[in-house]
């Protein structure tokens, strides 16, 4: 505890100058503060689940996860690998809150941000399963609180966020909401005087608020609220018992981090839930091989569009679709990943492996996250490839 205050106490001079200095006093602040945890190898652990036949990956990415937390210098790390829908190791590392010295452990909470979109896309991808969502029939359909703009837009142009939905700020990012919203239909709302940024279909851009459209499409196709649908549908089936749509307060084993951030209500889908690494393997598994999703639907929300002129983007229906190296092999990786208010959380499936990896730390834009999924990966892959 004293440490712990001696930190704080040590941070309030490079805080101020974050302050001043913005992104670049930040990452000074970051760089700068005390060491968390002095020797990698004390660094408090806490494992939920462990089977022995994946005691050599598992034993390599523990040195890997303690090291990247020590060397960065973070709070703390969260990590759990699914093979074949199995939960094979789920372990946290470190502090939840660092001041109280609360360990981080396979329950400890993490807002999702971005990553809340895949979440969103498989509810999406359910629907469309059951018969219930037409992807191309215009949003209106299912939303018509949602004026018609200059051109039509559909929910699959949303899911691939190439729907031209946004409300932009002067530095042409997304305006963060302001308020609180208790329904979806008040964050649709806030888009019913913004023209649409260019016709769907034709751009693709990074958004948040294609989205809380998304969102409303769901809600208007399944007959009920946005949040019945995701627990009854999704978290239910799936067993996603620490997945909510909510904000933090008033709910225990939420990770602290380095900053309490905006209210994310108004975003829904596109940024509203918090999570476990072990229910976004829950979730990622569903995206690797059929059962709950049929093979067709997977396939299709894997499938980035091409825009005009036959250019394609790496942006499929929620899920960014990449290839990488894996145990000497070029494979597909089917991935996302989120950075909100005082976390970073990313979330790797590999289809061809049947394997799914996520990763979560309570510091904002933790670069060494997507890395160490990465490694944790090939030692899971390579582990399997020498076993067959």
């Amino acid at each position: 505890m004293e440490g712990s205050r001696k930190w704080l106490e040590a941070g309030v001079a490079v805080v101020a100058a974050a302050v001043i200095l913005g992104g670049a006093g930040r990452t000074l602040w970051l760089a700068s503060r005390p060491p968390i945890h002095g020797d990698a190898a004390t660094i408090p652990a806490n494992a939920a689940t462990y089977i022995d036949r994946y005691a050599s990956p598992v034993e390599d990415s523990r040195r890997f996860a303690r090291t990247l937390t020590a060397t960065d210098n973070l709070p703390g790390l969260s990590v759990a690998v699914a093979l074949n829908g199995e939960i094979v190791w789920a372990e946290g590392f470190g502090w939840s809150d660092v001041e109280n010295q609360t360990p981080l452990t396979p329950l400890t909470r993490f807002r999702l941000g971005a990553l809340s979109k895949p979440v969103t896309a498989v509810a999406a991808a359910l629907l469309h399963d059951r018969g219930r969502l037409d992807l191309d029939a215009p949003v209106q359909r299912y939303v018509p609180a949602y004026p018609m703009k200059q051109w039509p837009v559909t929910t699959r142009q949303l899911l691939s966020d190439v729907g031209g939905v946004a409300r932009v700020r002067g530095d042409n990012n997304d305006a963060m909401p302001t308020q609180h919203c208790s329904s979806v239909y008040e964050g649709v709302r806030l888009l019913v005087d913004d023209p649409l940024l260019f016709e769907p279909g034709t751009q693709h851009r990074y958004a948040i608020w294609n989205w809380v459209l998304v969102s409303a499409a769901i809600e208007g196709a399944a007959g009920e609220p946005f949040t019945d649908v995701m627990v009854r549908r999704v978290f239910e089936p799936l067993g996603m018992s620490r997945t909510v749509v909510a904000d933090i307060e008033g709910l225990d084993d939420v990770a602290h981090g380095n900053g309490r951030g905006p209210d994310y209500s108004c975003l829904a889908g596109g940024g509203a839930f918090l999570s476990t690494p072990t229910d976004l393997v829950r979730l990622g598994s569903v995206m690797v091989k059929p059962g709950f999703l049929q093979r067709e639907t997977i396939a299709a929300f894997q499938t980035p569009p091409s825009l005009p002129a036959g250019a394609s983007t790496t942006y499929a229906l929620g899920w960014t679709v990449k290839s990488v190296e894996l145990a000497g092999a070029s494979t597909r990786v089917v991935s996302h990943r989120g950075s909100p208010a005082g976390g970073t959380v990313s979330l790797l499936t590999f289809p061809d492996h049947a394997l799914a990896v996520a990763v979560a730390a309570n510091t904002t834009d933790a670069k060494g996250v997507d890395p160490l999924a990465l490694r944790i990966a090939e030692a899971f892959a390579r582990q399997r490839k020498v076993s067959q």
